[in-house]
């Protein structure tokens, strides 16, 4: 679980940037998840918070990420193709 303290967040836009799956975001200068789902639990973002105002509860996000790419084939929400050829996806060969 995945929790930004607002009162705490001084808005240096740090965390969205390093967040692998993407679901941070700056709202009125703070950062905020918009997509708790979708957090990876893999701290990253809190690790990386100079003012530690991300607190996280590791759970089972790492696993389900594992399991979506690994077993189930799919690719985790916002990567693409990773082929490199985002534009042009006719061309990439990646099925996508």
């Amino acid at each position: 679980m995945i929790e930004i303290k607002p009162e705490i967040c001084t808005g240096c836009g740090l965390c969205p940037g390093i967040c692998p799956p993407g679901v941070i975001r700056m709202e009125s200068n703070k950062a905020v998840v918009f997509d708790k789902i979708g957090c990876l639990e893999c701290g990253a973002c809190s690790l990386n918070c100079p003012v530690n105002a991300i607190e996280l509860t590791k759970g089972t996000g790492c696993l389900i990420a594992v399991l979506k790419e690994d077993i189930l084939k799919t690719q985790p929400k916002g990567s693409g193709c990773g082929c490199g050829d985002e534009k042009d996806k006719k061309g990439c060969g990646c099925g996508i």
